[in-house]
């Protein structure tokens, strides 16, 4: 195409992605490289909680496929840590399909505004003042702990349309000097720093639960690769998972990004089932042989450093039954109880015997995870 015949021809040639053909330097081609969905996965930057000495641990939840329980287990969590005396946050970042709100909520009523409203409206620097969360009904078992909630979407005015929908397509649109992952890291801060002015003990969060996008989308991207300290990759044992994740490792390997990722990672196995057909214990070998395969990109070769016998001391490749390596997976057991389980009008569900058998595993290994460097000086109330 000719400059000449383009809308804004110096819109594209002259921008900063507009690089001249090495091949032709006499600058009558360029090339334009313009990525729009899935740029800040080969975009990787220290948490937060490192970078500006925050006490915020910030712990990310994605699926690759949506239906594999990360809503619902990203509830059972937070009341476990809540029981364990800690401040939780839980920031419901699955924009286009909220749901942990009401789970989280236990009856409080929710925020006039979410995550959504926060997003638009400090584009246009006019988010001071807004409700955007608010502390969970849920009364811990024991201890101090408090469960504080932002949810994606606000309850809005009553007698108001909430137009949800426009709020969202909104989300996305381009502000000068601020990009979306910025806009994104500034919106999860702000629901933090809200904790702390209206809670009790005026402190930001302990411990922050991310209930990511699934997909490969720019909120999951900037959540996992930006935002947090660690990050829970749910999947089941099929084709789909490992193409999915295969495909997502593949562009941190060569993106260069791996080594600074790779150790914040850790699978969950969900809906793991255990019947004569199918032993759990036979489910998750496959599980965890499947999962070494595909982590294998993220891993060191294991070979002897230059001019020697000896394996590199610095390299990381985690060997096939390591339970603490990030392929080594967490389980949460299928219980059918669950199934179709209408939580948000079901009181003290995550008290009930399935519930509990089902987290068994995840939530004392997810805990420890999550707590075993506390990012807070106080702790645990």
């Amino acid at each position: 195409m000719l400059a000449s015949e383009l809308f804004s021809a110096s819109s594209l040639l002259d921008s900063d992605r507009a690089i001249t053909d090495p091949d032709r330097p006499d600058g009558r081609v360029r090339v334009l490289d313009n990525t729009v969905v899935g740029e800040d996965w080969a975009h990787v930057s220290t948490p937060a909680s490192e970078a500006d000495g925050s006490r915020t641990h910030r712990t990310a939840l994605y699926g690759f496929k949506g239906g594999v329980g990360r809503s619902t287990a990203t509830a059972v969590l937070a009341r476990h840590l809540t029981d364990q005396g800690y401040i939780v946050l839980v920031i419901d970042l699955d924009l286009e399909s909220p749901g942990v709100g009401p789970l989280v909520a236990e009856g409080a009523e929710l925020p006039l505004h979410g995550v959504v409203d926060q997003l638009v409206e400090s584009a246009v620097d006019n988010a001071e003042g807004l409700d955007y969360v608010v502390r969970s009904g849920y009364a811990p078992r024991r201890g101090r702990g408090e469960l504080w909630l932002a949810p994606a979407r606000g309850r809005g005015r009553q007698g108001a349309p909430y137009a949800y929908v426009d709020k969202l397509n909104r989300v996305y649109t381009d502000v000068p000097g601020a990009n979306f992952a910025d806009r994104l890291e500034n919106a999860v801060r702000a629901c933090e720093d809200a904790v702390a002015l209206h809670g009790d003990s005026g402190r930001r969060p302990d411990v922050v639960l991310l209930d990511s996008r699934a997909g490969i989308h720019d909120i999951a991207a900037v959540t996992i690769s930006r935002l947090c300290d660690l990050a829970f990759l749910f999947g089941t044992d099929n084709a789909q998972t490992w193409e999915g994740y295969g495909d997502l490792f593949a562009a941190w390997l060569s993106s260069g990004q791996a080594p600074a990722i790779r150790e914040k990672l850790r699978m969950v196995a969900s809906m793991v089932p255990d019947s004569p057909l199918r032993p759990k214990d036979t489910y998750l070998q496959s599980f965890r042989e499947h999962s070494w395969e595909c982590f294998a990109l993220l891993y060191d070769d294991d070979v002897p450093a230059p001019g020697t016998n000896v394996l590199d001391p610095n390299s990381f490749s985690p060997f096939l039954e390591d339970d603490a390596a990030p392929h080594h997976p967490i389980p949460i057991l299928f219980e059918p109880g669950l199934v179709g389980l209408d939580a948000v009008s079901t009181p003290g569900w995550q008290g009930r015997a399935f519930v509990e058998a089902a987290y068994r595993d995840f939530l004392p290994t997810a805990t420890l995870l999550i707590t075993a460097n506390p990012q807070s000086s106080e702790g645990p109330q």
